[in-house]
């Protein structure tokens, strides 16, 4: 005789299979997820049977989702589709910016848009300008710094241009690949499973909540991300503010030359944007600028700035002033902190800042594209998350030979040019003009640095205590002295705390000696 606690029991049983499909079939039908909860950035599932609200689950077919479409987002979406890739790009705002950074390309960074096939965005389609080089100027004084071109086509140089044409550009071009979906939305978190990223939550621009996956997330949501703090251990410094106008229909003294003011405190930079349109960017130590509603900016460029630039530019400088579109954005510095992550990627901005002084950033994130490309290029199945986190160690360290160089050059150079009441720093100041007008090596050296077609971080060192070693040899002519001989050697302590913090936040090991790193030799996973 079958007891009544089994017949019981299968009854319940039953019941409970029964509800279980139908919420099965239910969430296939709906395509609603109903469990996630955020912790820290990353939405995890659900515990306790403590629910959030609906969000809408996408299918599984992205290869990877890009998070962001400024220069980084956007030429990496077209360079991982051209290579087969089905990639979601989620951008927070499709319309055209108006920025003051990110308009001028080294010519390294030049050659490797031409390397990803995008080099028609930066052309007269945009109305982009070729730049030849720099002019540097110093108490009334001069001196040209042309890049060194000569073993290259007539087409390669810098470029200068509006950074929102440039960056639309881009976004048409990778829009026009089948399997590039650019949508415009807010990312909010990203899906975190078993220490796995497997996605995103983003809403879109109507305010829905919807989730997608991918095997691979990158993101690159620019200098203010929201995420980077999930990847990576960042250390934000704000050495100063741009302060940005627009002069319209005038020639600067070196034409297709980017201009650089030694001024007090700090320096100001001019170059063209357009066939009719140059700008100006003034740099403000510290977190704030003069109020632009109190007249105070007006005041402070009249009076302080305005002295200090070429003749030629004085009255454009003015009537801009006059004209009122001053726009300001605080300039940020981050060494590259990664936290290996499976499933996940910093890139551009997000991952790693310099101060914009140099030009530099778009040069850095276009050659880490050109290197993720080539490091996925082998893998055809992207789904072993943890494998390729240990394979992708390898960019952190491949990368360190143009990253550190254009970075270190770029925090040693905004602190050199910027005036100080420190003897020793004046006469750094003084020796790093000097030494860039003597010429010959002393001239095509640093500029190659700086253009990125030369990221040797040992020249680099070389070549900034040369300045010094320079400037102490000014101090001992025509006959040293006691003051003399102490200034020298302040000169070579200040120069040393210069750049040794800028190396260690880069790793001396990496930038000098990647080869003894060992992530550099990593193969990519069998498959």
């Amino acid at each position: 005789m079958v007891s009544y606690e089994y017949v019981l029991g299968g009854v319940l049983a039953s019941l409970l299979a029964s509800v279980f499909i139908m919420i099965i079939n239910s969430s296939r039908k709906v395509k609603v997820v109903e469990g996630a909860r955020s912790v820290s950035g990353f939405v995890m599932l659900p515990q306790n049977g403590a629910f959030a609200p609906a969000v809408v689950e996408e299918e599984k077919g992205t290869d990877v989702v890009i998070v962001g479409a400024g220069v980084a987002g956007a030429a990496l979406a077209y360079t991982l589709a051209k290579e087969g890739r089905r990639v979601h790009v989620i951008e927070r705002d499709l319309s055209e910016q108006d920025r003051i950074v990110g308009e001028l390309l080294q010519p390294g960074g030049y050659l490797k848009l031409i390397e990803l096939g995008l080099e028609d965005c930066a052309n007269e389609s945009i109305d982009a300008q070729k730049v030849f080089g720099y002019a540097l100027y110093k108490d009334g004084k001069d001196t040209k710094l042309s890049y060194p071109l000569e073993n290259y086509s007539s087409d390669i140089a810098g470029r200068s241009f509006h950074n929102g044409r440039f960056i639309q550009r881009m976004r048409e071009k990778a829009a026009t690949l089948s399997n590039v979906k650019l949508e415009q939305g807010t990312v909010t978190t990203l899906i975190e499973e078993k220490g796995t990223i497997k996605g995103v939550i983003y809403k879109n621009k109507a305010g829905e909540e919807f989730r997608t996956y991918a095997p691979l997330t990158i993101v690159c949501d620019g200098c203010f991300s929201n995420l980077r703090k999930n990847l990576s251990a960042p250390k934000v410094e704000s050495p100063s503010c741009f302060v940005g106008l627009v002069l319209e229909n005038c020639d600067l003294p070196h034409a297709n030359h980017g201009h650089v003011i030694l001024g007090d405190p700090s320096p100001v930079l001019f170059y063209p944007i357009s066939s009719t349109e140059i700008r100006c960017l003034v740099d403000v130590p510290g977190t704030k600028v003069p109020s632009l509603a109190s007249g105070e900016m007006a005041k402070y460029l009249k009076t302080v700035v305005a002295p200090q630039i070429p003749p030629q530019l004085y009255n454009s400088f003015i009537a801009a002033i006059d004209k009122g579109n001053i726009k300001s954005m605080q300039n940020k510095s981050m060494a590259a902190n990664p936290l290996p992550t499976p499933g996940a990627l910093l890139l551009g901005d997000s991952f790693n800042m310099r101060h914009p002084l140099t030009g530099g950033g778009m040069t850095v994130a276009l050659s880490d594209i050109v290197l993720l490309r080539d490091l996925l290029r082998p893998l055809h199945d992207l789904n072993d998350a943890a494998a390729l986190c240990n394979y992708l160690e390898s960019f952190y360290t491949l990368r360190k030979p143009v990253s550190s160089t254009i970075n270190t050059l770029a925090g040693a150079l905004y602190k050199v040019f910027c005036a100080s009441p420190d003897p020793a720093r004046q006469e750094m100041r003084e020796a790093c003009f000097g030494y860039l007008s003597l010429g010959g090596i002393c001239s095509y050296g640093p500029v190659s640095l700086l253009s990125g077609l030369n990221p040797r971080p040992l020249h680099l060192f070389l070549h900034f205590f040369a300045v010094a070693i320079y400037g102490v040899g000014r101090l001992m002519l025509p006959f040293p002295s006691p003051q003399r001989t102490w200034l020298g050697v302040r000169l070579i302590l200040s120069a040393s705390g210069i750049i040794f913090p800028i190396i260690k936040g880069e790793g001396v090991r990496q930038m000098f000696f990647p080869a003894t790193v060992p992530a550099y030799y990593r193969a990519p996973p069998v498959q």
